[in-house]
């Protein structure tokens, strides 16, 4: 059903995490299932004391709790929970696969952006659409008509 202590959630060559780092409660789901929903505690859900976790290198840490900030407790545990399925052990393997996926998407770091310089050409055409707009606006007006 839960994943064993041997187990590991391999994201990249960096980051492998060991399944025991986790902690596995269920509760009674809201989805789909008839009158079998009110029996049985098919919704799971995984915490996870990322903080004092050795398998995430600084960087990954970081950028793991800027990107995910709105799923920490105040003790710094990170919540997940499935409850797509009507089954434990699918959503225990539902629960793995989204963390993988949010661990995979803030793996590699984000390339800094370098500011560039507008060319002189860049400026010259945006100059020139802005006169010939200005040019359109003028010609939509009536005449002025400068008396003696």
């Amino acid at each position: 059903m839960f994943p064993s202590d041997a187990d590991v959630l391999d994201v990249s060559p960096r980051i492998r995490v060991s399944c025991r780092e986790f902690s596995w409660s269920t509760a009674r789901s809201s989805g789909p299932g008839g009158q079998n929903v009110n029996k049985v505690n098919s919704k799971v859900i995984m915490r996870w004391s990322f903080q004092c976790s050795e398998s995430l290198p600084a960087d990954v840490r970081e950028r793991f709790i800027a990107a995910y900030r709105s799923r920490l407790t105040t003790e710094g545990d990170f919540i997940l929970s499935s409850e797509r399925y009507r089954d434990q052990p699918k959503n225990v393997a539902d629960c793995l696969e989204k963390l993988h996926a949010l661990l995979a998407s803030i793996a590699i770091a984000p390339k800094p952006r370098r500011p560039v310089k507008p060319t002189k050409a860049s400026k010259r055409r945006r100059v020139a659409a802005k006169r010939d707009r200005s040019l359109v606006k003028e010609r939509r007006r009536p005449p002025r008509f400068d008396g003696p």
